[in-house]
């Protein structure tokens, strides 16, 4: 840090730095007024301050914004990894962040692993403001759950229980799930292949997005709640295949 500004602050051109300064004035007033109601504001707080930054990073055409949104909300953009001791073994993972829906596999037995259903989590353990984003081939949950969901059988399945949140992915819409209620998400046309996950722990909140291949948010649900314990992202896959996504840092403008 120089003078109260992130290290790469002299990497930005004058404007960029004229508008890094402006935001964080207008960042702090928003955290004042969250001071002053705090239970009321949080949600809405969080969410118009994330399609800020991510607004402003896609007109820059720089992730050097999204770098800014880092240094001043706390938020997290997640370099998940999948746990493969928890993948069904109908599924197959690769290093580079990609579950497969293929043949039985002869993995060993282990208490993490789903017993019946072709889903698996993510080893990290989440607990304040993350944010990733997952590409699908075809039919995909995307979810986040306790460490202590179900294992075996169908209840164990994302959102067909109270210790998971999912989003499911279909070829014409989106249903989220929990706690096996339901609730139908007409997509955008054509259906994006990518979707974004935004929690907020502390706040109780989860949101999910479509992503269009101009790197464009559209809201999709946000599930407002009081979390217990800490949450892994997972996902389910079914003849098909979901990839995580890097979300990098661009050396050059």
């Amino acid at each position: 840090e120089d003078h109260g500004h992130p290290v790469w602050f002299s990497g930005l051109d004058p404007y960029a730095q004229r508008l890094h300064t402006a935001l964080k004035c207008y960042t702090n007033e928003l955290e004042s007024l969250h001071l002053r109601t705090p239970f009321r504001i949080q949600p809405g707080l969080q969410k118009c301050r994330f399609f800020v930054w991510h607004t402003l990073a896609h007109f820059m055409k720089t992730n050097k914004i999204i770098q800014l949104f880092l240094s001043l909300s706390g938020l997290d953009f997640c370099d998940l990894t999948l746990d493969p001791n928890t993948a069904n073994t109908q599924l197959i993972l690769s290093e580079n962040g990609e579950v497969k829906y293929v043949e039985q596999q002869p993995y060993p037995d282990h208490p993490d692993r789903f017993k019946d259903i072709p889903q698996v989590l993510c080893r990290e353990s989440l607990t304040g403001r993350h944010y990733w984003e997952v590409e699908r081939t075809g039919w995909a949950r995307v979810a986040v759950a306790y460490k202590t969901i179900i294992k075996e059988g169908t209840v164990g399945k994302f959102g067909y229980n109270n210790k998971s949140w999912c989003l499911f992915c279909t070829i014409d819409g989106f249903v989220v799930w929990h706690n096996n209620v339901s609730n139908n998400i007409p997509a955008p046309s054509p259906s994006p292949k990518r979707v974004g996950v935004y929690l907020d722990w502390p706040a109780g909140t989860l949101s999910f997005y479509s992503v269009s291949d101009t790197h464009t948010l559209t809201h999709l649900h946000t599930f407002n709640t009081t979390f217990t314990e800490p949450l892994y992202a997972g996902f389910k896959v079914f003849n098909s295949s979901l990839s995580l996504c890097k979300i990098t840092q661009q050396t050059n403008n």
